[in-house]
């Protein structure tokens, strides 16, 4: 359920509809807007008469809210979210107010040289945030599982050096915590989107949060992933689409193109969309990558390595760093990024 306030409605009435939401073992959730507030009831049992607020001072309208996911849904908050990035007080970035943002980078921090030679590269053809695992889970336990806290340094230097912002996965608690310290953007994989107490530990986490789709999970099974972040108080999360398990085999996965707009029209949430994964393979990046900015999201997420013959992880995906170039420049020919 939403209670939406008058316009002029005070603290004094706000308070008294959250005392009251309270008192009957419910949370009040206040969502500021541009012109009112608005109060969310979660953890209700069942159905709640809308009489218990219609008639308190400073009450407008009481909405029913249908989906399960309450925090996620735009039905609770109709106002696109913004996520956005500080570097001391000059240096800022938003995520989802209509410019597209790119994000690029290695699947795997490998060395300091590689991780910088490629992170100048990005940024140079315009990039703003720079990707780079440094704890990788895989499926054998013999590939390579990333440099950890020794990546987590290197990325450290990346930001240091080059002034693009950081995102990189954390695979369970211990090493979230250790991200949260180093990143500016936390990434929680598709192997982990229904771990559900590490998603409760990403709610309570200072940083924005990147949950990627389980490449086996429905649209209502992820945005509920979404709601367990943002039921521990983490407002900061994107969606990411990187493509799902189907029966094809002319790619490693597929993208979920009809995803996007639905994500649109049921959340307010940022979408990124990552063609690499979805591809699995270099040839497919670009015209994916093309098809998912032309819907209108706010970010893509690439792998960009600049010897992916080499690659100690997702060479096959990942674009050279003139091919990502190439990529940008299709973009801004076709007016979608400025």
């Amino acid at each position: 359920m939403l209670i939406v306030m008058d316009k002029g409605a005070g603290p004094d009435e706000l308070a008294a509809v959250v005392e009251r939401i309270e008192k009957y073992g419910w949370q009040a959730k206040p969502i500021p807007g541009g012109e009112r507030t608005a109060i969310g009831v979660l953890r209700n049992k069942g159905p709640i008469d809308p009489a218990l607020f219609l008639d308190m001072p400073g009450v407008r309208d009481v909405i029913p809210v249908s989906k399960p996911y309450k925090l996620v849904s735009r039905e609770m908050h109709p106002e696109n979210t913004l996520i956005e990035l500080k570097q001391g007080d000059n240096n800022s970035l938003r995520i989802g107010e209509g410019n597209l943002t790119l994000m690029a980078g290695p699947c795997a921090v490998e060395s300091e040289s590689q991780a910088l030679e490629i992170a100048h590269a990005v940024k140079e053809a315009g990039a703003t945030i720079f990707r780079g695992g440094a704890f990788k889970p895989r499926s054998s336990p013999y590939s390579f599982q990333g440099l950890g806290i020794k990546g987590l340094e290197i990325l450290a230097k990346v930001r240091e050096e080059t002034g693009l912002y950081i995102v990189t996965e954390a695979t369970d608690h211990e090493v979230l915590d250790i991200v949260e310290e180093y990143t500016d953007i936390i990434q929680i994989g598709t192997r982990n989107m229904q771990n559900y107490r590490l998603l409760r530990r990403a709610g309570q986490a200072k940083k924005p949060v990147l949950l990627k789709r389980g490449m086996w999970a429905t649209m209502d099974e992820f945005l509920m992933a979404a709601e367990y972040i943002m039921s521990e108080g983490n407002n900061q999360v994107m969606l990411c689409e990187r493509g799902i398990r189907t029966f094809t085999r002319h790619s490693r996965n597929t993208l979920d193109i009809n995803a996007i707009p639905y994500m649109r029209q049921e959340s307010h949430l940022p979408i990124v969309v990552d063609p690499s994964h979805a591809a699995g393979r270099r040839d497919q990046v670009i015209p994916l990558a093309r098809a998912a900015a032309a819907t209108g999201v706010d970010a893509l997420i690439i792998e960009v390595h600049n010897h992916p013959e080499k690659a100690m992880s997702d060479g096959p995906q990942s674009l050279y760093p003139e091919q990502f170039l190439r990529l940008v420049e299709g973009l801004k020919d076709m007016n979608i990024l400025l």
